[in-house]
């Protein structure tokens, strides 16, 4: 036939498009054409396609070939079409299944000598091809464990265009694969085998000497809550951060698959459903960019998304950028962040627990008992004034560390609580908060609207609210910052078996939104 007609997938953040590839033959002069909005990478495809069907033993034709990506105004990026293209123009004058073709989604990028390579975001791909109402997917063998997360879908792997072209009905020797002492992937076997040994979690009760700040945590864990610790260097600061991931309850599947996709639209090979909420940790000379994440021509997720479902921690968070930090603003509002560049735009999600860990000042000694501070009051005030008073206001809890004294230390033998208790814990209060919501869309206290906190059917009597009222009344708080108390409040409750909130509840989370050195 003249006409060979197959599917791709455009890609667009997580979100992707089914595109028909159909390539046609004319008597004009030779050549090989793709149109339908392309970007660089995909018009060089037609060199890699021209030489990977020739070695391969699939020369095209001397006539003039068209490729047409439909719909032709959805921009399309990146190196994922080649075997899709490929396919569609040896479909134009070889005897290939048109119903198989019809019904296939082809992703993979091709080598010179006709081997296919993954490309980044097969797992999402995959996930869009089976919402558009295909019935099977060619991706390439190192792929296979990644497509083969959805269900719904056949996952067909192959190692070459040979043998596509051979799964499509083509009678064609398929080249014997080469062996290569590196994996499809780029690491040695010794690599991937040290990567897949993942280290065991830090545990909660290696921290010693603060019971306040352990509490506080589990606070945070319960209820999804953002948290901001401010303290010397050697407080504790970062200990406690990492080990906030081990606390939260495991990701739910469709959380899961969304974590996974967005692990392999950054690059990152995706052999397992991992239930382990992700832990991000970018150092403080991060641009806006690298947090944000973007790309002049394809997407590439920033800390902001692969924090998703997880923790986004930023250390040391009075060295950041204040334009850095101040773009953290809008996703913590929201829970999604939107991304707009030249030729495509894209929505992230962006559903995490942020933690802020910084010094008191530039040098760290600032007002610590014993130190001795040299930073000027004007190096001070700049230090301190990198987090804007917009973004503390979306802090629902403030921790003031002090170092750990021998008489901590001492004290704590007998009060350290360990992450498999402390996770129990978290799990039953998150379900007692799931079970209060199972009328709402929301799950846990952090997502809740502070309207309804205020004004709906679980909203606390004036003698319980009346320490809030008056902090917002002396301006003390602001209404943002009323909602934040009374969802840290439902999370104390929730921690200590309530089914009504209590003075002491919201007392409790006023001293942590104020901070417990305040």
């Amino acid at each position: 036939m003249s006409v060979g007609r197959t599917w791709a997938i455009a890609l667009s953040g997580l979100v992707g498009d089914l595109v028909e590839v159909e390539a046609d033959l004319s008597n004009q002069t030779p050549a090989f054409r793709i149109v339908g909005l392309a970007d660089r990478a995909l018009t060089e495809a037609q060199q890699r396609v021209h030489n990977a069907c020739a070695n391969s033993g699939l020369p095209l034709s001397r006539r003039r070939v068209t490729v047409n990506l439909s719909p032709a105004s959805l921009p399309k990026h990146g190196s994922g079409f080649d075997l899709a293209i490929a396919i569609a123009a040896l479909a134009t004058e070889l005897p290939m299944d048109a119903a198989s073709l019809a019904e296939t989604v082809h992703i993979g990028e091709l080598a010179l000598d006709g081997r296919l390579r993954p490309v980044p975001g097969v797992l999402p791909a995959v996930l869009a091809a089976a919402r558009g109402g295909r019935r099977q997917v060619v991706v390439p063998e190192a792929s296979r464990a990644e497509a083969e997360l959805v269900d719904g879908i056949r996952v067909v792997a192959c190692r070459s265009l040979a043998a596509v072209a051979r799964w499509h009905g083509l009678d064609v020797a398929e080249p014997v694969p080469t062996e290569h002492a590196v994996t499809d992937d780029g690491k040695s076997g010794g690599a991937a085998a040290a990567e897949a040994t993942q280290a065991p979690r830090p545990d909660l009760a290696e921290v010693r000497g603060q019971a306040e700040a352990v509490d506080a945590l589990i606070v945070a864990a319960a209820g999804g809550h953002h948290l901001l610790m401010s303290g010397p260097p050697g407080a504790g600061k970062t200990m406690l951060a990492r080990r906030l991931s081990g606390i939260l309850p495991d990701l739910d599947d469709d959380t899961a698959l969304q974590v996974a996709s967005i692990r392999s639209l950054s690059g990152t090979a995706v052999t397992t459903l991992t239930r382990e909420p992700p832990f991000e940790a970018p150092h403080h000379s991060a641009s806006v960019a690298a947090l944000v994440g973007g790309g002049s021509r394809e997407l590439r997720p920033g800390a902001i998304a692969r924090a998703s479902g997880g923790v986004l921690f930023l250390d040391e968070a009075g060295e950041y950028g204040a334009h850095a930090l101040d773009s953290l603003r809008q996703p913590l509002e929201e829970g999604s962040i939107e991304i707009h560049r030249a030729g495509f735009r894209a929505v992230l999600p962006a559903r995490f627990q942020l933690v802020l860990a910084t010094n008191p000042c530039p040098c760290g000694q600032y007002g610590v008992r014993g130190g001795t501070c040299s930073c000027p009051s004007l190096a001070i005030r700049r230090y301190v004034g990198r987090l804007s008073g917009p973004l503390l206001d979306r802090i629902d809890i403030e921790l003031g560390l002090s170092r750990v004294s021998l008489a901590d230390l001492s004290s704590s033998a007998d009060t350290t609580i360990s992450t498999r208790v402390a996770r129990e814990r978290v799990v039953g209060a998150r379900e007692r908060a799931a079970r209060r919501l199972a009328a709402t869309p929301w799950r846990t206290n952090a997502a809740v609207p502070g309207s309804w906190l205020r004004d709906g059917p679980l909203a606390p009597a004036a003698d319980v609210r009346r320490p809030l009222d008056s902090a917002l009344q002396r301006g003390a708080l602001t209404l943002r910052g009323y909602d934040r108390v009374l969802r840290v409040a439902w999370s104390v409750a929730d921690l200590r078996g309530g089914e009504t909130l209590q003075l002491d509840d919201i007392g409790h989370a006023l001293y942590l939104k104020k901070g417990i050195g305040a």
